[in-house]
């Protein structure tokens, strides 16, 4: 597995995190990382025939996360290259599909993107819990969401959004993802913080129905047809951009 860092960017996780990955599983295609700069910079990876390209910043490269992160997109490129339903499907045609002749508020559109990207989450985390400990994830899941709580709004008909991850409606989906991984993996016990601060995330939403969510990202199949998974996607897509009773149609 052909791993190179470019921009003298530190080597140590990537490395760190291939050597996990190769102890169960292999990518075809050579991995390119681009340490950048910019902050605000997204982890995120792209494919070309030349290989993959794993795009970071600095800061997260040199963070306590940063052999999670690789190995977390790591996994995204293993699914990529077994040309996986969830990888390969596209967002854009099933949110169509979900949302043909309805009206969706703009900050509800790019939630669905957000939770499509959960359903790719699960597939790759099904890879990444299988060869590295879950410890830093679960406690990067109890911050996240402690803080998405913390930061909800007082009033929130008065409150102007500024991002979807402090928007109680996303905040409530990001909670019942979190929980569906640990579930779905048996991470943690039901009387973990992680818990409590799903329920609290839950209650500031009560218009989204937290329960089908955890239940429709813990019970993704492992092995999914195209069919299958767009029709999974489609599914929590509608849930959420129109609602329980507009989905039940």
């Amino acid at each position: 597995m052909d791993v190179r860092v470019r921009n003298s960017g530190p080597t140590e996780p990537f490395l760190g995190a291939r050597a996990l990955f190769e102890t169960e599983y292999d990518l075809t295609s050579p991995v390119t990382v681009e340490v950048t700069e910019d902050p605000d910079e997204r982890t995120r990876v792209s494919h070309t025939d030349d290989g993959h390209l794993l795009t970071i910043s600095r800061q997260a490269a040199t963070s306590a996360m940063a052999r999670e992160l690789a190995l977390h997109e790591f996994a995204h490129m293993h699914r990529h290259e077994r040309s996986h339903p969830s990888h390969t499907q596209s967002t854009e045609e099933a949110i169509y599909l979900a949302l043909a002749g309805r009206s969706v508020e703009r900050r509800k559109l790019t939630h669905c993107y957000q939770i499509a990207n959960h359903m790719k989450d699960i597939y790759a985390d099904d890879i990444t819990l299988s060869v590295a400990p879950a410890d830093k994830l679960v406690a990067f899941f109890e911050s996240s969401l402690a803080a998405a709580v913390a930061d909800r709004p007082a009033d929130p008909a008065a409150w102007t959004r500024r991002t979807p991850a402090s928007d109680p409606e996303i905040t409530a989906v990001n909670a019942a993802f979190a929980l569906a991984l640990v579930e779905r993996h048996d991470l943690v016990g039901t009387d973990h913080r992680l818990y409590d601060l799903a329920h609290a995330a839950a209650a500031d939403a009560p218009d989204v129905r937290f329960e089908r969510f955890k239940r429709h990202f813990r019970s993704l199949v492992e092995d999914p047809d195209e069919s299958e998974y767009r029709k999974a996607l489609v599914d929590v897509t509608r849930e959420y951009a129109t609602g329980a009773e507009q989905a039940a149609d």
